[in-house]
């Protein structure tokens, strides 16, 4: 999965120079998405009064423990990919502390899409037992995908990609609470967050004229995903399956 070679062609050693203000602006670019998705609701109402749900349900401390690791998650991938752009290479290395925020991010993720579940909060016209599975999914992705990373952690070109390809997948909630997104259904606002995904796959073919296999596979199973659980969620098994999560 590594491009490695004894001596790189121009192209590639220009593509690499390049590499550190891809992700670093690729960082940014949906941290301002979080931020913007979620102001409304949390991030502005933290100090200017009740948080709410999506649905308008004030926010449990479960919640707001939720939104921090998330948060945290965000601000460590732009401390990481800003580290790397300036060649902090002996500081930037917090593979621990990143495996072990995604870990707890995983737990706690499942747990507050549960109780939102139990509570009947959902985006409007949708069932709060149908659309558990879109946050579930959302989680199971990115811990495949963080894992994947971690395991790869040597082969920096595919982790990278691949650490990037597990933030995406956390884009889904963000995207869907922009304004004038909801109406535009479900699964359109899921196929939109991998609008990410498409600007990392044009960067490898403009800077290295191929798409890095971490962005197939990766890029296949988050993708994969979309379908995989709109069928899933409209099906008599996920529905035993989420009343007994949510019991």
């Amino acid at each position: 999965m590594e491009e490695i070679a004894a001596s790189k062609p121009a192209w590639a050693v220009v593509a690499g120079g390049y590499d550190h203000r891809f992700y670093t602006g690729m960082a940014l670019a949906m941290a301002v998405v979080v931020f913007v998705g979620f102001a409304p609701p949390f991030y502005l109402r933290v100090f200017n009064g009740p948080a709410v749900t999506i649905s308008g349900a004030p926010l449990s401390p479960l919640v707001y423990f939720h939104g921090a690791l998330f948060t945290a998650w965000m601000v460590l991938f732009i401390l990481q990919t800003s580290l790397v752009a300036m060649r902090r290479t002996d500081i930037h290395r917090m593979g621990v502390v990143g495996a072990v925020l995604a870990g707890v991010m995983v737990v706690v993720g499942s747990m507050t899409a549960i109780a939102a579940a139990a509570r009947g909060s959902a985006p409007p016209g949708i069932a709060p037992l149908v659309f558990l599975v879109v946050p579930l999914f959302d989680m199971g992705v990115f811990a495949l995908l963080v894992a994947a990373a971690m395991w790869l952690r040597r082969k920096k070109e595919a982790r990278k990609r691949l650490m990037l390809l597990a933030t995406i997948n956390l884009m889904a909630a963000p995207v869907a609470r922009l304004p004038g997104m909801l109406p535009l259904g479900l699964a359109l606002v899921l196929w939109l967050a991998f609008l990410f995904l498409v600007v990392g796959v044009v960067f490898d073919l403009t800077t290295r004229r191929r798409v890095h296999l971490a962005y197939i596979w990766g890029g296949l199973v988050s993708l994969a995903s979309v379908p995989l659980r709109l069928v899933i969620s409209g099906t008599d098994t996920w529905r035993s399956f989420a009343e007994f999560l949510t019991q």
